[in-house]
């Protein structure tokens, strides 16, 4: 009976965190802004636990049978919750209000498992030894869940699944308790019969989980998709409409198949094509292979090193067939190094040197992408270029988040770089921005290879021309310690979007 009553104890440490886990991912991927959605989340969750823990001293009489009912309502509540908020997100205004209102109800039904628990076996075992083992216990299922979740749970199973699973882990935990405490129970019959309702209720929203996955994610994109995959890293969510193919990631739009080749032909051309032997060139991010496509594209270029964080991006732009016809098989070429790594750490346990960089990160929208847009990580870049050479960034809207856009620029000119900030229109974006970080005098190249299907010499030259409504405004640096830019693209797109 210790056995099974610990492995109770144990599985319901496991499943607490996960809940916790689940909403935060699914804050994060719905609402962006990683940092501020976690610590908000995890915050509620732990307040509601001491709620929880709290309300227990309130139940007096039938502890084994307050238990049961607890852990049957956590596993109904945890287990709808992921599909629950992937539907509500599309459909209800208030969907922050239900994301609290869930972690609540989860986080309190959780705060009361431990003490009941406790007083239920405190007649049976040594009440040292009793917290010792329990406590020990909920740490270790703890520290299961979270090595878990990013490795197994999210990219293997799914968020939508893992909840339903962990729902059913719940009920069963129910029911063992049934089982072992059967004398102590009078009304075992309608609480067993609770139990089963629940458990098939999550056994079907298990068997049609794809089905509510679909239906959520195809009223919150416009066009059918086609593909759908969680990684440890991001959401990853591509779409078809005739020709043109979508890639969005955590919901937010990368690239339409019909234009994107205006967005990387400026990214990468006004530099490239301004160097005279650019032999070696480093791409961060940009793991769709479209930034390597048009770098190929320079006959001159010997080596690229492409580093991006996620290996399922570039494992999916690499064998999907639709995706490597779109990126020109790049990221296969003989002339392409991939590493999986984070780029700010990259740079600094990597010495090797380039004449050209090519930054194109995901828009800053949260604090662990904003730190890729800070003085520390251009400072930490410029060590990496060759004399005379200049990197190049992607920089956001100079017109809808103006400035986001000069803050980037003003943070490359901090790091040592003379900015040369310069614009184009991608109609699946509108106007968007990137800036030149030179070591050099800087002239704009006035010839370009052949095939290009928009850049040329006269597009180039009005490039670096900004109107009025996108001129220069006062901004401070990006510096890693206050990260501003996440502030200013936040309240500009908020204010866009509404």
């Amino acid at each position: 009976m210790a056995v099974a009553l610990y492995l109770s104890i144990f599985l319901i440490a496991t499943c607490g965190l996960v809940y916790e886990l689940i909403a935060g991912t699914l804050a994060s991927y719905l609402l962006g802004d990683t940092i501020l959605q976690f610590s908000t989340v995890i915050g509620t969750y732990l307040f509601a636990m001491g709620i929880g823990s709290y309300l227990s001293r309130f139940i007096a009489r039938g502890l084994v049978a307050r238990f049961v009912q607890v852990e049957v309502l956590v596993g109904l509540v945890g287990g709808f919750a992921a599909p629950i908020l992937f539907v509500a997100f599309t459909y209800i205004a208030g969907f922050r209000l239900l994301l609290y209102v869930l972690v609540i109800i989860i986080g309190t039904l959780v705060g009361l498992e431990i003490p009941l628990l406790i007083r239920i076996l405190k007649d049976r075992l040594e009440f040292k030894d009793l917290v010792a083992n329990v406590l020990s216990l909920d740490y270790l299922g703890a520290l299961v869940a979270s090595l878990l979740f990013p490795l197994v749970l999210v990219p293997r199973i799914g968020l939508l699944n893992t909840s339903f699973l962990f729902g059913i882990a719940n009920v069963f935990v129910a029911l063992w308790t049934l089982h072992i405490f059967k004398t102590q129970i009078p009304s075992r019959a309608g609480l067993r019969t609770l139990c089963l309702v629940v458990l098939g209720s999550l056994l079907v929203g298990l068997v049609f989980s794809s089905h509510i996955s679909a239906f959520a994610e195809g009223n919150l994109y416009a066009d059918e998709i086609i593909m759908a995959h969680s990684t440890p890293y991001q959401r990853l969510v591509l779409t078809r409409w005739k020709n043109d193919l979508r890639l969005f990631i955590n919901s937010n739009l990368q690239f339409s198949s019909i234009d994107e080749y205006r967005y990387h032909e400026a990214l990468v051309h006004p530099g490239l094509s301004s160097l005279r032997e650019p032999r070696e060139v480093l791409i961060l991010g940009g793991g769709d292979g479209l930034a390597a496509r048009e770098v190929l594209k320079n006959p001159l270029v010997d080596h690229m090193t492409l580093v991006d964080l996620d290996p399922e991006m570039t494992k999916l732009f690499s064998r999907n067939e639709m995706l490597a016809r779109l990126n020109g098989g790049s990221l296969k070429s003989p002339k392409l190094s991939i590493i999986n790594a984070d780029a700010f750490t990259w740079l600094v346990n990597n010495e090797k040197l380039f004449d050209f960089a090519i930054v194109d990160f995901p828009d800053p929208n949260n604090f662990s992408l904003g730190k890729l847009y800070t003085t520390t990580f251009y400072a930490r870049l410029r060590r990496h270029l060759k004399p005379g050479g200049l990197i190049v960034v992607q920089a956001t809207s100079p017109l809808f988040a103006r400035k986001s856009f000069w803050c980037i620029e003003n943070t490359i000119k901090a790091a040592g770089f003379k900015a040369v900030p310069y614009h184009t229109y991608v109609p699946s974006f509108g106007e968007w921005g990137f800036i030149l970080g030179t070591t050099a005098p800087y002239k704009v190249p006035q010839t370009y290879p052949p095939g290009l299907k928009y850049l040329n010499g006269d597009i180039a030259r009005g490039m670096f021309d900004f109107p009025q409504d996108m001129s220069r405004v006062q901004t401070d640096p990006n510096r890693l310690n206050t990260q501003v830019l996440v502030s200013y693209y936040e309240s500009e797109w908020e204010r866009i979007n509404h």
